[in-house]
């Protein structure tokens, strides 16, 4: 190994910022299709649960 500095320039301090900035968004994978479907599958799954909750309970209160 040699002892010698690098010649590579080290990044700015807003360089780095910049960096950390974008790796976040190129760090997120495409969303399959498969997955895109499930995810909404379960948020419907979802709503149709409360909404019939809701139902439930405005036929409670009529009843009373």
């Amino acid at each position: 190994m040699n002892n010698r500095t690098s010649n590579r320039r080290r990044p700015t301090v807003a360089e780095r910022e910049a960096h950390k900035v974008f790796r976040d968004t190129r760090a997120e994978a495409p969303i399959s299709e498969h997955e895109r479907a499930q995810q909404a599958f379960h948020a419907n799954r979802r709503l149709k649960a409360e909404r019939l909750a809701l139902e439930a309970a405005e036929q409670q209160k009529s009843k009373s």
